[in-house]
C-alpha cells in the first residue's frame, strides 16, 4: 500500500500518448528531413488532453512544426493536426500519414 497519496495520484493521472505505429509514421518523416539537413531536434510532450511531437531546426528555437494528437476532436475534425510555427493549422484529419504529407517534402519532385 502506498504511503504517499501524491505518488498514487500522479501515477493515476491519465494522459494522451502516441502509440508505436503513430511514432513510426512521424519518425519516418522526421528521419528523412534530418538526413536532408532541414531538422535537427524534436521533443515529445504527453499532456492530459493531447500528445505533441515538436520539430525544431535548432534546439534553441521555437518549433517549426507541431504534430498533435487530440482524441476529443477525432469524431469532428480528426484527431491529428500539423501546426506551423505561427500557430496556423496546416492540415487536420483522421489519418496520420495523410496529415503528415503537408510537411513531408520527399514526395515532391523537383523538375529540372
Amino acid at each position: 500500500m502506498p504511503t504517499d497519496f501524491r505518488q498514487t495520484a500522479a501515477r493515476e493521472t491519465p494522459y494522451v500518448a502516441f502509440d508505436r505505429h503513430e511514432l513510426s509514421e512521424i519518425l519516418k518523416v522526421y528521419g528523412r528531413m534530418v538526413a536532408v539537413g532541414e531538422w535537427r531536434d524534436y521533443a515529445i510532450d504527453h499532456l492530459p488532453d493531447r500528445a505533441v511531437f515538436s520539430i525544431f531546426r535548432r534546439s534553441s528555437e521555437v518549433p517549426l512544426y507541431r504534430v498533435e494528437k487530440n482524441p476529443k476532436l477525432a469524431r469532428r475534425q480528426g484527431a491529428y493536426s500539423v501546426i506551423a510555427q505561427t500557430g496556423m493549422i496546416l492540415k487536420r484529419g483522421g489519418e496520420l500519414a495523410r496529415v503528415l504529407r503537408v510537411i513531408d517534402k520527399s514526395w515532391l519532385s523537383v523538375a529540372e
